[in-house]
């Protein structure tokens, strides 16, 4: 009896690596406080703990991130939330930026979410739209910084608007660009050219002559977004770690009380910490008493959109030099926001 071998198919290796080595960092967490320090100076192990602890917080995220993203490119026809979009761009950007209070994961899970988005259809700046939205304007962050600080000194309301319109006036910039596909990287632009919707043409996917069904398509993508993201999320991670070990918060701390060093040492915290956006009022609060309100929210405001785990995930989709402009337009828009809360506060 003949067996076709390329008919039988492996299990895609992407997908065994990304979750070898998730599983791998929640048994080392685990069994971490049983080693004893794993012979360690303090320094590594407070580098690897701090580490482990951002990766097992994000990656339950980033992996329901891909899975909506491939639901989005495999199980919907292609372009079919564009149909219930208004059609006036600033209209649209505005509705794209409240997409997260349907799909509220992090801003881990959202740059696998904003990637699928692009392949089904939105342009660039309504991606970067979203992507930089829907962190702030989802249903658990919003709750979360309720339960953390209430209405009271304005940091909830600034965290919202803020987060909207920071989104907004950047996605209305980028449309402004004449090229908005020099913003990505040319293999994920290459990947956009290639719709994989429920509406598109499938019939590139084919193994020896025969298309390949929704499901192995899925498993297909999930396994390749994984190996894509997952590396991207271990290097943010252990460079954040890094930054909050060697880099004293005494020296933060001591800015607390200045109007405007506040904002601008909060923003720095935020950047260097990189705590989940669903979370980060919680742990924010306990600066509440040393800190002004307008750096509570500039840290609630720039860390939800930008930090180094997302800037490691985000040069997956973008260019280095459209990274290093949205960094500097969103801490910008971000700082104004702290200050102006600072003053009128």
């Amino acid at each position: 009896m003949h067996t076709d071998r390329g008919s039988i198919r492996r299990v895609p290796t992407g997908l065994i690596v990304g979750i070898v080595l998730v599983a791998l960092a929640f048994t080392v967490r685990a069994l971490s406080p049983a080693f004893e320090g794993w012979g360690l100076s303090d320094r590594t192990q407070d580098t690897v703990t701090l580490a482990l602890s951002v990766i097992i917080e994000s990656a339950p995220f980033v992996f329901l991130g891909i899975l909506l993203s491939t639901v989005v490119q495999v199980w919907l026809p292609h372009g079919f939330l564009l149909r219930f979009l208004p059609r006036q761009p600033i209209l649209r950007r505005a509705a794209i930026s409240l997409l997260g209070m349907f799909f509220p994961v992090c801003e881990c899970g959202n740059v696998p979410l904003a990637r699928g988005f692009m392949v089904g259809g939105f342009t660039v700046p309504e991606s970067i739209t979203f992507l930089l939205a829907a962190p702030i304007l989802n249903p658990i962050t919003i709750i979360t910084t309720h339960q953390a600080f209430g209405f009271g000194d304005g940091i909830l309301i600034t965290r919202i608007v803020a987060g909207f319109v920071i989104a907004n006036v950047i996605g209305w910039l980028y449309s402004r660009h004449p090229d908005p596909d020099s913003l990505l990287t040319p293999s994920f632009a290459a990947s956009c050219a290639r719709p994989t919707g429920a509406g598109a043409d499938h019939d590139h996917a084919h193994d020896h002559g025969r298309p390949q069904s929704k499901v192995q398509t899925s498993v297909d993508l999930f396994a390749r977004e994984t190996a894509v993201i997952m590396p991207a999320l271990f290097v943010g991670s252990l460079v954040a770690a890094l930054t909050q070990v060697f880099v004293p918060r005494s020296v933060l701390l001591a800015l607390g009380s200045n109007p405007v060093w506040s904002v601008l040492a909060m923003m720095a915290l935020a950047f260097i910490v990189a705590v989940c956006s669903n979370v980060d009022a919680f742990f924010v609060l306990s600066f509440g008493n040393t800190f002004m309100p307008g750096g509570i929210a500039a840290f609630l405001t720039f860390g939800a959109m930008i930090d180094v785990k997302m800037l490691a995930l985000m040069r997956t989709t973008f260019t280095t030099r459209t990274l290093v402009q949205i960094t500097a337009l969103v801490a910008l828009m971000s700082a104004a926001a702290g200050l102006l809360l600072n003053y009128v506060g």
